[in-house]
């Protein structure tokens, strides 16, 4: 269903001014914007970003420099709780001041709260005759919870509600889409399925260095995430071998001194080395293959990362990971399954030729999976939901 119900008009041909919205700039939500917000700038529009200022550290502040000379629109930081709460009411009007005086033609929300910010703001400023498109990306977020607990049935109530405020849905894949409509309902507004893409850098072979770890777990160190699956699995792949591996962790989370305890009771200390968080590239120099033990998951970005680096993927079959492997592959174990987790990773180091003839055929998955393909789809849908400019606006400058 198109709502944007401002104008019959033709599509605008002018730059559109383009704002999203997100809680945490940390994980997948902040790598898919800054690619979106990357290829729509180069294209001559004008982006800006609204998100939280409190989680992060100097990692996300790089990422942040780099893509800063990509907002003409600016870069918005303000405290956001993940929590619901009295201060969320104190974010929204701050959000709503910012975004007010920056007069977007799409307000694109990330994530749960990302979704309220743009849903409720470009709302209120539709009441006050500006016309503005309102676009949600649950990225996971709220339909990890189950519908059966009280707090899920209050949760996907809001979301419901929330459908009456919005343009368009965009789901990352076909398995948040099926759990929305599960969860929520089939949605009353357009949906789209737009896949993550990455950028054609990123598609460059990284090379294991002479002495690379034989498995890496990259991400958030929380239990969501399965950091002690990997470490369960690891041990169990040990002892199916008969012989000592090596591992890595890299990331930063509430959970790693847990982690960190449970190598030490189980003597993987020196087997499994931690580092902080780290770009994916710089990671994968140090491994031969990437295990992802997710409990839950939308579209990772780190699946996504690692394949276009020709690195070999040992995944969880949850979300939309078969998606991108192929539903029967052989590199997917059982959700929450160490002992699978490890089966996998037995056949990964004992197998010849295991990587070829598991993982997906390259080309095929650079034209599904790129950034180019991605942001292309969201322009389209953007132009579709906008109407016609009575003035024109300067064209932003291109980047080189």
């Amino acid at each position: 269903m198109y709502a944007s119900g401002c104008s019959d008009s033709m599509p605008d041909p002018q730059p559109l001014r383009i704002i999203h919205c997100f809680r945490s700039p940390i994980g997948g939500i902040f790598r898919h914007v800054r690619d979106l917000a990357e290829a729509h700038a180069r294209q001559g529009h004008e982006v800006g970003i609204v998100c939280d200022s409190t989680t992060g550290g100097s990692y996300e502040d790089a990422l942040f420099d780099e893509i800063r000379p990509f907002l003409a629109l600016g870069l918005v930081r303000l405290p956001i709780r993940r929590s619901v709460g009295p201060a969320d009411l104190t974010a929204l009007w701050k959000s709503y001041k910012e975004i007010r005086s920056l007069q977007p033609d799409i307000l694109h929300g990330h994530g749960a709260k990302g979704g309220v910010l743009a849903r409720i703001i470009g709302s209120a400023l539709r009441v006050n005759r500006y016309c503005v498109a309102r676009l949600y990306s649950p990225h996971g977020g709220s339909l990890h919870y189950s519908k059966n607990k009280p707090s899920g049935k209050i949760v996907f109530l809001l979301e419901r509600l929330q459908e009456y405020l919005t343009d368009a849905i965009v789901f990352v894949c076909d398995f948040e889409r099926r759990t929305y409509e599960d969860k929520v309902g089939r949605p009353n507004p357009r949906s789209e399925l737009i896949y993550n893409g990455i950028d054609d850098r990123d598609f460059e072979t990284v090379y294991a260095r002479p002495d690379a770890v034989d498995f890496l777990y990259i991400g958030m160190l929380r239990d969501l995430k399965g950091p002690d699956l990997f470490i369960d699995a690891f041990a169990r792949t040990e002892r199916n071998i008969g012989r000592p591996l090596s591992a890595m962790m890299v990331g930063d989370g509430p959970q790693k001194d847990e982690y960190e305890q449970m190598m030490l009771e189980r003597g993987l200390g020196r087997r499994i080395q931690m580092l902080p968080a780290m770009k994916a590239r710089d990671a994968f120099a140090f491994t031969r293959n990437v295990v992802v033990p997710s409990r839950a998951e939308s579209m990772p970005y780190i699946v996504l990362e690692a394949l276009a680096a020709r690195k070999p993927v040992i995944a969880a079959r949850v979300g939309g990971i078969p998606e991108i492997l192929g539903t029967n592959n052989a590199a997917l174990a059982r959700p929450d399954d160490a002992q699978s987790l490890a089966d996998v990773m037995t056949a990964a180091m004992t197998q010849k030729g295991w990587a070829v003839k598991v993982m997906p055929d390259a080309d095929a998955f650079k034209q599904a999976f790129a950034t180019s393909t991605m942001s292309a789809s969201m322009m389209r849908l953007y132009r579709q939901l906008v109407p016609e400019k009575a003035t024109t606006r300067e064209t932003s400058p291109k980047y080189p």
